[in-house]
């Protein structure tokens, strides 16, 4: 049985004039883990990437009825990725969480499903 469905989509124009008028914006999402990823791409993957864990932890947040707030932070989720490259949700939990992100030349959406255990 499903628990919660979320969807978040983002313009990446979005994010990038985030990350120009707020430096430190990428702290305020990414994990350390996830930072370390970050701080390896090039300039214009660095905005693809972001947005994509910008978009998975707000579909997250809405999947799980909290939304983010007081009782879920971005960086109270984790996004990390399989040996093939899927990524999936590390933290707060990872069972029963189905997630899919997807990029356009504008865009980042991200799709989550949790099945009630």
């Amino acid at each position: 049985m499903i628990k919660g469905i979320g969807l978040d989509l983002i313009e990446l124009k979005r994010i990038r004039h985030l990350i120009n008028r707020k430096p430190k914006f990428a702290d305020r999402i990414l994990t350390e883990s996830e930072k370390d990823i970050y701080d390896s791409l090039g300039e214009r993957r660095k905005i693809e990437f972001l947005a994509g864990r910008f978009s998975a932890k707000e579909a997250f947040a809405k999947a799980n009825g909290t939304g983010i707030g007081s009782k879920l932070s971005f960086l109270d989720i984790e996004i990390l990725k399989t040996q093939e490259g899927k990524p999936f949700i590390f933290r707060p939990y990872s069972q029963n969480v189905h997630l899919s992100i997807t990029h356009t030349s504008e865009y980042a959406a991200a799709q989550v499903i949790i099945e009630d255990i």
